[in-house]
């Protein structure tokens, strides 16, 4: 079956003149593999989150596994993981060798982890908790920090969904002992494929660049530079090393994201206040903390039937969205895991996530809601 010709795009690239000067000064420059403007990238990078350890790797699942292996995390150790995420976060963990435990969503207006669970899932080979800041809203961090500190438990932030956001001025990925980035073409900013960690402690950092490149002592950009003629391996490491290309499109990416981000609060404040008109559906606040990063849209229907009817509506009209997420409960290759998830099996069963990007235009959304207000005045 042929690829549906949307109309409105889930989500969408902003790609101008700056990012195609970008890649085209580094094919002039004859340097591809991570190298100056890799350097750069983290440089711009930390100063953008106010964070001292930046590392740029090659994609966000990278992210994670680097920050789990970075903080010691292996076999025997369990790991707190929110069900409503998107399944790199359990499988980053689950490389390391430790053991995920899958912790429920607050309610059907706060999708985050449920600070309760730190509390109830915590046992003597619990290590670590994983929170997810779900669509760019942060995670109530003082809670989950609170429940981690009380356990002596270590705290991952993936902020896949959240650059740019933030609680009273911190940004979210700095305020766990490490945070996890990615730069999907679907993300806020893009580098193609791509990803960061931040990593808190500044011993830990140094472990994550030498696992970064196998553990080797001295990099090829090293020797390039006449800096080293040899290197070492000490460790057992991987190949999660950005190139060139994404790096010089991140550095473009970054430079934009305020206004980008700033678009996307607009379009979303609009949503709200068309959908607020309706009934039967409504967005959620995600704990209305902080500065949201807006990453996405999404509406909780009344039940899993309306919402299938509210997709296939905007189908029709060539308007594509998508479920965030099938709870990982219910994943094949997740079933053997004991979960008691029954909030973010319900999340996952009414929400539908809208169509949000840059690209969008308030024609574009009030066309949205109004295919949703004539799908529920027959429904």
């Amino acid at each position: 079956m042929s690829a549906p010709d949307w109309r409105i795009t889930l989500a969408d690239v902003v790609i101008g003149e700056a990012e195609h000067r970008a890649i085209d000064d580094v094919l002039r420059s004859g340097w591809l593999s991570m190298g100056p403007r890799t350097e750069e990238f983290e440089r711009a990078l930390g100063e953008k989150l106010n964070a001292q350890h930046v590392l740029a790797v090659t994609n966000g699942t990278a992210a994670i596994h680097l920050a789990a292996a970075t903080l010691g995390l292996g076999p025997g150790d369990e790991v707190i993981v929110p069900a409503l995420t998107f399944v790199a976060g359990a499988a980053g963990i689950l490389q390391t060798g430790a053991s995920v435990v899958l912790g429920d969503s607050t309610s059907l207006d706060d999708f985050a982890l449920d600070p309760a669970e730190v509390d109830r899932l915590a046992g003597p080979r619990t290590r670590a908790v994983m929170v997810v800041h779900y669509g760019g809203y942060p995670a109530d961090m003082d809670a989950l920090a609170a429940g981690a500190d009380e356990h002596g438990l270590l705290l991952i932030e993936d902020a896949a969904h959240a650059i740019g956001a933030s609680i009273e001025g911190r940004a979210c990925g700095t305020l766990g002992d490490a945070g996890c980035f990615s730069f999907f073409p679907n993300k806020n900013m893009t580098t193609g494929e791509g990803g960061a960690l931040v990593v808190r402690d500044a011993e830990r950092a140094e472990q994550a660049r030498s696992l970064r490149s196998h553990a080797m002592t001295t990099l090829t950009w090293d020797r390039h530079r006449g800096h080293a003629s040899s290197y070492d391996v000490v460790g057992f490491g991987f190949n999660y090393r950005i190139d060139e290309l994404r790096a010089a499109l991140g550095l473009a990416q970054l430079a934009r994201l305020d206004e980008l981000n700033a678009a996307r609060a607009r379009l979303t404040e609009q949503y709200r206040e068309r959908l607020a008109r309706l009934d039967r559906v409504a967005m959620p606040s995600h704990g209305a903390r902080g500065v949201s990063a807006h990453h996405l849209a999404v509406v909780v229907a009344e039940s899993r039937e309306l919402r299938d009817r509210l997709a296939a509506r905007l189908r029709e009209h060539r308007i594509q969205t998508s479920m965030h997420y099938p709870a990982i409960s219910r994943f094949t290759a997740y079933a053997k895991l004991e979960a008691s998830v029954p909030r973010a099996e319900e999340v996952a069963d009414r929400a539908l996530t809208l169509p949000l990007h840059p690209r969008l235009t308030e024609a574009d959304v009030d066309l949205v809601c109004e295919t949703i207000a004539a799908e529920l005045r027959v429904a």
